[in-house]
């Protein structure tokens, strides 16, 4: 037979690979190692309802088909993205009948549970409710994001997490050498194997898939990092600008920025704007990130964040991602402050927590002569009439008088804006001295 046609009619590699017990399991030790929460609950077979979130490749599905077998259940696969309320109706009446009439066990597994909306989740709900079937939902997406609590309330979830590079190099291993594989007849060196357990992001199945793509260009031999990467080309990033990896990704960046960790912020730039992010979004963040975690201790943060938006909408990607880098490595070593902030936030408080007083007469504008004649415009005093320019006069509520909200560090521009704010705050109290004005 052909090298082409050697695994024609087979099943996919990652399929042929797939664990049949916990013991063949790679990875997931935090759940199914000796003890672990998991392992504990299959042995006991008690469960009626889990949630399994984790990434794609990460060992959901197989972990069902192992708890199946072990419970000695009948293992029905439905995915959410394929399927509609009635099929998962039917199957769950289906399974409920099996158990209560002759007692045979099913466990439905609903994979990509998340792409049920919520109102579609109910269907779930009464069958959770009176544990007339095992179930295992599985999802990719964050489960407090797009299931709903009642269902949430009525399933145990355990998380998956990426298989390490440890563990992936275990699967490529046992590929390469198992019956069920290539039996030895495919050798990889080093740099193969280290090309392929980066490029598959602690995704088994990626990583599988990979290795049968490079045999099937390659044939059966020795494969090193250049044939790999020949035939694996670009790395494909995994992102969703709706789901949560979009929200993770600018929450690093934005750490990064704030602990003005230059090299984190370029990586996660470089890493939101290759996985195909709207950079619009990226330069929206910056600007909002040069006023709250800068401000004042560096004017320049905003206008220089600014000119980096203005360059997405004129100039676009590629050419723009410089432009994005410019500004968030100036964010990233301007000095820091979040007075504005802070006081914002407080000032927002007070509104929506103290009565909601009238303007003070002094500071309405008197444009009619009923206004006059009542009081609006009585005590305003004319701040440029005054001595430095600055009158004494409170120009808050009665009930918020002398609260301070702009509190300004001790970095950067400032400093040097602190004692100018103290100076003027003793004078709009009347406490102004001489030495104030000398200012």
């Amino acid at each position: 037979m052909s090298e082409s046609g050697l695994w024609e009619g087979r099943a996919p590699l990652a399929e042929r690979m797939r664990p049949q017990s916990l013991a063949e399991v790679v990875g997931q030790e935090q759940l199914l190692g000796d003890r672990g929460p998991l392992r504990a609950l299959i042995a006991q077979g008690t469960f009626a309802a889990l949630l399994f979130w984790g990434p794609p490749g990460s060992g959901k599905t197989t972990v069902g088909r192992i708890i199946a077998a072990t419970v000695g259940a009948r293992f029905v696969q439905l995915s959410a993205a394929l399927t509609g309320v009635p099929e998962v109706r039917k199957a769950l009446e289906r399974s409920r009948e099996l158990w209560t009439r002759v007692g045979q066990q099913e466990l439905l597994f609903l994979d990509e549970i998340h792409r049920f909306n919520r109102a579609q989740q109910d269907v779930l709900l009464p069958f959770l409710e009176e544990g007339s079937v095992r179930f295992i939902g599985a999802t990719t997406e964050n489960p407090s994001f797009v299931l709903r609590p009642a269902l949430l309330s009525r399933a145990q979830l355990f998380v998956f997490e990426p298989l390490t590079e440890q563990a992936l190099r275990q699967v490529l291993a046992r590929a390469l050498e198992s019956s069920q594989g290539y039996g030895g007849r495919v050798r990889l060196d080093e740099g193969g194997c280290e090309l392929l357990v980066r490029r598959s992001d602690g995704d088994a199945r990626r990583l599988l898939a990979a290795l049968e793509t490079c045999v099937a260009a390659h044939g059966e031999r020795s494969l090193d990092r250049r044939a790999v990467s020949e035939t694996l080309g670009r790395k494909a990033l995994a992102y969703d600008r709706a789901g949560e990896e979009h929200y993770n990704l600018i929450s690093a960046l934005h750490k990064a920025i704030r602990n003005s960790d230059v090299d984190g912020t370029v990586y996660w730039l470089a890493r939101m704007l290759a996985s195909g992010e709207d950079p619009r979004f990226v330069g929206r963040r910056l600007v909002r990130m040069a006023s709250e975690d800068i401000g004042l201790a560096d004017p320049q943060a905003l206008p220089l964040a600014m000119a980096a938006l203005t360059a997405v909408e004129h100039v676009g990607l590629p050419e723009c991602d410089l432009a994005l880098t410019q500004a968030a490595v100036y964010l990233a070593l301007a000095p820091k402050s979040n007075a504005l902030y802070t006081g914002y936030a407080a000032a927002q408080q007070d509104v929506q927590r103290a009565p909601a007083e009238p303007v003070p007469l002094h500071l309405r504008n008197p444009v009619t002569k009923t206004m006059r004649e009542v009081g609006y415009g009585a005590g305003y005093r004319y701040a440029h009439d005054e001595r430095d320019k600055v009158a004494p006069m409170e120009s808050l509520p009665s009930g918020l008088a002398g609260r301070v909200y702009f509190r300004p560090g001790a970095l950067g521009w400032e400093a040097k804006i602190r004692q100018k704010l103290e100076a003027l705050r003793r004078r709009i109290r009347g406490q102004s001295t001489a030495d104030d004005r000398k200012d």
